[in-house]
């Protein structure tokens, strides 16, 4: 079996990465790292930058990742910018606050989630480095709805759902939906390529 290091803290990330790669890789965490300052201009950047620093501290393959939510009626915001929305040190629930307020008087609510993740070897360039990308979209519901997941989960609507946010759904139904398990998914059939 493949061992994957993965390069995050994010308990909730660790489980969809475990749950999606089942048997095809052993995922190994390493909460130690050095803290990685993202200050790229896009996902590709913070997620090469996140892998690189922890492929170099271990001295082996890693992988990170970075994701973004993106609202159309604000120009495409917080989009890199997502976990830090209401300052560096804010939380989920305060970032999620500042953009009801942003968006109050706006009936444009469309919206879409990213993720890019980035599988680096030690001293790797940037364009050595492998990406995976997955999308999804949907809008913005007028009030937080639901307790689960993390994030913007809890007032994002995906397309192809049933009217639910990510915060009511469960972390299986949210897994056929989200933006990280279409690029986890596609690490997966990546593996397994290159086992077979």
């Amino acid at each position: 079996m493949i061992q994957i290091v993965l390069a995050t803290t994010n308990s909730a990330k660790v489980k969809e990465f475990v749950g999606i790669l089942g048997e095809t890789a052993e995922i190994v965490v390493f909460g130690d790292l050095p803290p990685v300052v993202e200050d790229g201009e896009t996902l590709i950047e913070n997620a090469f930058k996140k892998a690189r620093s922890a492929a170099d501290n271990l001295g082996c393959i890693a992988l990170a990742d970075d994701s973004g939510l993106f609202v159309d009626a604000l120009g495409g915001r917080p989009g890199v910018h997502s976990a830090r929305f209401a300052g560096p040190d804010s939380n989920d629930a305060a970032n999620r606050s500042k953009l009801f307020s942003m968006l109050e008087g706006i009936s444009d609510r469309t919206a879409h989630f990213e993720t890019v993740l980035c599988l680096c070897a030690p001293g790797a360039a940037f364009e050595d480095a492998l990406y995976f990308e997955g999308r999804c979209e949907g809008h913005l519901s007028g009030q937080e709805r639901g307790s689960n997941g993390f994030g913007y989960d809890p007032m994002f609507v995906p397309l192809e759902g049933d009217g639910r946010t990510f915060g009511e759904m469960t972390p299986d139904e949210k897994s056929e939906l989200s933006h990280r398990s279409r690029a986890i998914s596609k690490l997966k059939d990546f593996l397994v390529d290159r086992v077979d």
